[in-house]
C-alpha cells in the first residue's frame, strides 16, 4: 500500500461544521492527514473482507488520496470468481455513470475557452431542439405543447433538460426511447432475463436528432430528472470544440493528467486486466458480462458520455487528484481554479425542483453531486458513482479524494456505493 506523505492545509472555522450526519463525523478529525500517512485503514478494509469472504463480490477496492500524493489502496479478491488474479491499481472497471463527472468538466472547459456557454441554447449548435416540445401526462401518452424554455448545457449536465432515460422513465416516452436505440450504455453481449433489448443506438448525430424529435418529460430547468443529458452533452461538445468526443478528451484530459488506461473500447491487449461483472441472485454471483467476453470489447456507437468508460483506481484517481487541485496535477493545469470550483458548485437552476429525488437536499454541479453543507453531505464535496457499484467523490475544501471499485448490478443491491462517503469519513475520524 502506498502511502500519503502530504501536510494538511488549514481549515477554516465556516467549513468546521459540527452538524449531524457527515458532517458530526468531519467535525471530529482534525489530525486525519497525519493519520492517513500511517496507512491505517482497519475500518475500511475490514469492510472490503468482509464483503469478498461472503462471497457478495468477486473483487473490491478503494482508494484514498490526500493532496496529490498517491493513493493508498484498500483491496481484496480478484477480477473475477474463476479469475484469481488480486486486484490492484491497474484492474480495469466499468464505472458507467462515473463518466458523466468527466464530460461535465469537460464541457467546462470549453465554457472557460469561450467555445461554449453555460446558458447558451443548444439549438445554437444542434439546430434540431430549437423548437421542443414538453409532454402534457408523461405517464399516459406522447400529448404535448410547445416548451417555453431552450435547453443549455447547464441543463444538460444537471439533468435539468427535461430529458428520459431508459433505465428510469416510463410510460410511452421509454417505448419511444427503446424503439429509436435511445440508450447509450452497455450491459452485456446477452440479452438480460427481464429487461427488453432495446434497438441498436445510432450514431451520435442521429442520436441527436432522434432525442430532439421526442417531447421532454418536463420544462427545462424545472426539475431534476436522471437523464441522457451527459450523452448529449458529449455532442455538443464534440461540436463546439470540432472535433470528436472521445479524441477531445483523449487530447485534453486524458493524455495530460496521464490517464493512460481510460478507454470506450477495451483493447484486446489489455482484455487480462477486465473485472468481470455480475448479478447477485438468490445468493450466488450471475456473470452477466465476463471480462474475457465482454460487451466493452465491441466498439460502441459513439463515446457514451453518460456511462461509456472503462477505467482503473488509478486513472480515475488521477482525475480526482486534478479537482482536488483545483484544476491542476503535478504542474500540469488542464483548466482554471475558477473552472474547475464553477463544475464542483451548485449549478442546478434556481428552478429546479429536486425533492424526493436522489438529489434531495443536495446541489448538483457539471455531472455530479455536490454537497451544501447539511447533513446530507459536506460542503465541498462533489462526485457520482455507477451503475457497476463503482463510487468517486472529492472534498476539494478538506485536500482529499476517495473512489470506490467493484462490480454487480444493480447497485442497489449492497449499500456499499451509498454508504462509501459515510465509511470514508468514520474512517478517517477513526485515524484521527
Amino acid at each position: 500500500m502506498s502511502k500519503l506523505l502530504s501536510q494538511m492545509p488549514q481549515m477554516s472555522r465556516r467549513h468546521m461544521l459540527g452538524s449531524a450526519g457527515l458532517l458530526g463525523l468531519f467535525a471530529a478529525m482534525p489530525g486525519y492527514a497525519r493519520a492517513m500517512a500511517s496507512g491505517d485503514f482497519a475500518l475500511i478494509r475490514k469492510q472490503v473482507e468482509d464483503y469478498i469472504a461472503s462471497k457478495k463480490v468477486a473483487g473490491m477496492l478503494v482508494s484514498i488520496g490526500f493532496g496529490a500524493q498517491p493513493a493508498a489502496l484498500i483491496g481484496a479478491g480478484s477480477l473475477a470468481l474463476d479469475i484469481p488474479t488480486p486486484v490492484d491499481a491497474n484492474s480495469l472497471w466499468r464505472v458507467y455513470s462515473m463518466t458523466k463527472p468527466i464530460t461535465g468538466m469537460a464541457a467546462m472547459m470549453l465554457i472557460e475557452q469561450g467555445k461554449l456557454k453555460l446558458d447558451q441554447p443548444i439549438a445554437d449548435l444542434i439546430p434540431e431542439f430549437a423548437n421542443m416540445k414538453v409532454l402534457t401526462d408523461p405517464a399516459k401518452s406522447l400529448d404535448s405543447v410547445p416548451a417555453k424554455t431552450q435547453i443549455t448545457p447547464r441543463h444538460l449536465m444537471t439533468h435539468t433538460a427535461g430529458l428520459g432515460y431508459n433505465i428510469v422513465t416510463k410510460g410511452p416516452l421509454l417505448e419511444e426511447y427503446n424503439k429509436l436505440g435511445i440508450s447509450p450504455a452497455a450491459v452485456s453481449k446477452t440479452p438480460i432475463p427481464g429487461f427488453p433489448m432495446p434497438a441498436p443506438t445510432p450514431p451520435i448525430d442521429e442520436f441527436a436528432r432522434r432525442v430532439a424529435s421526442l417531447p421532454l418529460i418536463a420544462e427545462p430547468g424545472t426539475l431534476w430528472s436522471y437523464s441522457i443529458g451527459l450523452d448529449l452533452l458529449g455532442y455538443v461538445i464534440q461540436v463546439a470544440s470540432g472535433m470528436e468526443f472521445g479524441a477531445f478528451l483523449q487530447k485534453n484530459m486524458f493524455d495530460p493528467l496521464g490517464m493512460k488506461s481510460s478507454y470506450w473500447t477495451v483493447p484486446q491487449s489489455e482484455v487480462s486486466r477486465l473485472s468481470t461483472n455480475y448479478a447477485p441472485f438468490a445468493g450466488a454471483l450471475i456473470p452477466i458480462d465476463p471480462g474475457q467476453d465482454s460487451i466493452f470489447t465491441v466498439p460502441p456507437a459513439f463515446p457514451y458520455g453518460g456511462a461509456g468508460l472503462v477505467s482503473t483506481a488509478h486513472d480515475y484517481d488521477r482525475f480526482l487528484a486534478m479537482l482536488v487541485g483545483k484544476g491542476q496535477l503535478d504542474g500540469t493545469r488542464i483548466m482554471s481554479e475558477a473552472t474547475a470550483l464553477m463544475g464542483m458548485s451548485n449549478l442546478l437552476p434556481s428552478t429546479a425542483v429536486t425533492k424526493g429525488t436522489w438529489v434531495d437536499g443536495q446541489g448538483y454541479g457539471a455531472g455530479g453531486r455536490v454537497g451544501l453543507g447539511n447533513d446530507q453531505g459536506p460542503a465541498g464535496t462533489y462526485g457520482w458513482g455507477g451503475a457497476a457499484g463503482t463510487v468517486a467523490f472529492v472534498d476539494h475544501i478538506r485536500g482529499f479524494r476517495a473512489s470506490g471499485y467493484t462490480q454487480y448490478m444493480p447497485a442497489e443491491t449492497y449499500p456499499f456505493q451509498r454508504e462509501f462517503p459515510k465509511m470514508v469519513y468514520e474512517q478517517l475520524k477513526a485515524m484521527g
